[in-house]
């Protein structure tokens, strides 16, 4: 026990009672008992802003005591990655990417999760805003062998996190196994080998196989009806849309409002920008005159995909069998619930307010501390809640 360590316990508390910014905190907490109990009654945001640095420093060892008490040789490790945008454009890791947050123009932070496989969070990793999210996954899994000495893991990521070069990667490190999912362009091949007996999902939930195209992997297909009918209903409302857009510039130009070529092409542009399905349609431009058509066949071709994904492990069926390999993928729902807790009202990971890089990474590793004691208190009164 240490002044720094009573500082970080009293901010873990606040993130979860009460989350705000560190000179917030110094005010709040003198309307709880929490600065008595804790013996930080005179702490200033400066002793807080010390107590990070502190904390951060010490990042590596609490991680391993996390990953001893709940991670296991050869069990589940889930992992996942997300962002949160900064306010002001100070820090070295903030940078424009993959937007998550909904938040045009703002830089952001990536950082990814790493939990057991009920969810329990055990480790957090922060990244440049615009690191591509398949680069840090084999950071990870060398991170979960060389500093938490578990040689051997069931490492389970989204379609977007593994791809084929991690799994080559991976089969290179050995010891690891892996649980994922096809892109869309993969399983339109395997939809288009005729070899394969996908009539079969009118009968069954799930369907496995082998391909050789995924040399010792199991391929599990299933089908999910309410996925398939909420796309099939979204892509005909964004079809009609961009059908009535459309007919508004053909109309303008039969009454001769729009007449040259680039003027007509910036204007159907935007419409088919706006509502993304431009690749439905064939579009023909020329001075004083713009036709289009709906491209039938792509829309029943991407139709073919609703509703429908593959589940692709290394893992023998002894190992885990169909249901179960399915359900190990759902569970990166849980990952997901992570970060919906973290970044929304219950611990408000966001905006950031940090500019210096190590207060950034120490600010995201006290949320995820308060997130780890929010789920123990979940799991402990489960059967109240």
């Amino acid at each position: 026990r240490s002044r720094e360590r009573d500082l970080v316990v009293a901010m873990v508390a606040a993130r979860i009672l009460r989350p705000n910014s560190k000179l917030a905190t110094t005010r709040w907490w003198h309307l709880t008992t929490l600065p008595a109990e804790l013996g930080v009654a005179e702490a200033s945001e400066d002793d807080l802003y010390a107590a990070m640095d502190w904390l951060l420093d010490r990042q590596p060892g609490i991680e391993k005591k996390l990953a001893t008490r709940h991670l296991r040789e050869g069990g589940m490790v889930l992992y996942d990655l997300t962002s949160s945008y900064l306010e002001g454009e100070s820090c070295s890791l903030a940078a424009r990417g993959h937007n998550r947050d909904g938040k045009k123009g703002k830089l952001q932070v990536n950082y990814g999760l790493l939990t057991d496989e009920r969810g329990c969070p055990v480790s957090v990793s922060v990244f440049p805003g615009n690191t591509a999210d398949p680069t840090m996954v084999v950071g990870q899994v060398a991170k979960v062998q060389e500093t938490f000495n578990i040689n051997k893991l069931v490492l389970v990521g989204d379609r977007g996190m593994i791809s084929q070069q991690q799994i080559d990667q991976f089969k290179e490190m050995g010891g690891v196994d892996w649980i994922t999912a096809l892109r869309s362009g993969q399983i339109r091949k395997l939809l288009d080998d005729e070899t394969n007996q996908f009539g079969l999902f009118d009968e069954r939930n799930l369907v496995q196989f082998t391909h050789a195209d995924f040399p010792g992997e199991r391929l599990v297909v299933c089908r999910n009806p309410l996925v398939a009918e909420r796309r099939a209903h979204k892509r005909q409302a964004l079809l009609q849309a961009t059908i009535r857009e459309l007919d508004k510039v053909k109309g303008m130009v039969e009454r001769g409002i729009l007449t040259a070529k680039e003027k007509i092409g910036l204007r159907v542009g935007r419409v088919v920008n706006k509502y993304k399905v431009a690749k439905h349609f064939q579009l023909s431009i020329e001075d004083g005159g713009f036709t289009y058509r709906v491209l039938k066949e792509k829309v029943a071709a991407e139709a073919a995909l609703d509703g429908l994904y593959v589940i692709r492990t290394s893992l023998s069926e002894q190992q885990s069998s169909a249901e179960d390999t399915v359900r190990h993928y759902k569970d990166l729902a849980k990952v997901e619930q992570a970060f919906r807790s973290l970044k929304s009202i219950d611990l408000a990971v966001r905006p950031i307010y940090h500019y210096l890089e190590k207060r950034v990474r120490a600010h995201i590793f006290l949320c995820m501390l308060a997130y780890y004691v929010q789920w123990h208190m979940k799991e402990a009164w489960r059967q109240m809640l």
